[in-house]
């Protein structure tokens, strides 16, 4: 292993546990082998590479060495039409983990619903997945990607890496241990759903790009307008130029005017 990676106190506190690999086809695709083997879950699985790494609708992740590549498997985390808010929750934790190790750099924010922006660059992304158990609860994957030694070069917006915003030493095991205990603190508050209004503050507070014109692109389809924040279930706001407000549930997101 080509690097050390621990989990926080306040994880190992709480029973996380943790399994480090050298290479992996996709972290996420290991914690959902463990679905069906009957993980107990509070599980990260984290690898130095990725060799099938993968991104929201399919996207290829490039995974190489010197990046975090993580993913977090719960079991039963909450109800199943509450799984979504684990977004959020994973958003908030990830934008304080950030911080933390970057003396409290506050041009990291969050873009709907859960990437990590500095500047506008993407830092990492974010991937959600689950599965439903044969008891009727549901197991869920969390797996975030960060930039943390390099970033893409080829990709269709503009990314950043920690060592190129100079956090130099902001290395991929301490950025765990820190997710990882940022992460157990957030769930504790989320409450499995009980509590998505603290979970819904935090995002805000945390959030870039409100009161910006924002695009959304969804089934083809391109909205554009003010951008409001996020209704009492994580749905963005947006509001079109009659003045009237749309709710988005999924899409892609990008900031500023189009050029025209």
């Amino acid at each position: 292993m080509d690097f050390y990676c621990a989990l926080g106190p306040e994880a190992a506190r709480a029973g996380y546990r943790l399994e480090v690999f050298t290479s992996l086809g996709s972290t996420n695709d290991e914690a959902m082998s463990r679905i069906a083997a009957g993980d107990p879950g509070r599980l990260w699985i984290v690898a130095a590479t990725q060799t099938r790494g993968r991104g929201r609708m399919g996207r290829v992740w490039v995974s190489p060495p010197g990046n975090l590549y993580a993913s977090l498997l719960l079991i039963d985390p909450a109800r199943p039409d509450r799984a979504a808010e684990l977004g959020f929750v994973a958003g908030v934790a990830l934008i304080d983990a950030l911080r933390a190790i970057t003396g409290d750099d506050r041009r990291i924010r969050l873009k709907w619903p859960n990437d990590a922006l500095c500047d506008g660059a993407k830092l990492s992304g974010l991937l959600l997945e689950g599965a439903s158990l044969r008891n009727g609860a549901f197991a869920c994957v969390v797996g975030i990607g960060v930039n943390c030694r390099t970033s893409p070069t080829d990709a269709p917006y503009p990314t950043a890496s920690l060592r190129g915003i100079g956090a130099a030493l902001a290395d991929r095991g301490t950025l765990f241990a820190s997710l990882s205990d940022s992460f157990a603190h957030w769930l504790e508050i989320w409450v499995r759903g009980e509590n998505f209004s603290a979970i819904r503050a935090a995002w805000l507070e945390r959030a870039g790009g409100i009161g910006e014109i924002a695009r959304v692109t969804r089934n083809g389809q391109i909205l554009e307008g003010l951008f409001r924040g996020i209704d009492a279930r994580g749905r963005m706001l947006l509001e079109r130029g009659s003045g009237t407000m749309e709710t988005i549930e999924a899409g892609d997101v990008a900031f500023g005017a189009r050029n025209p």
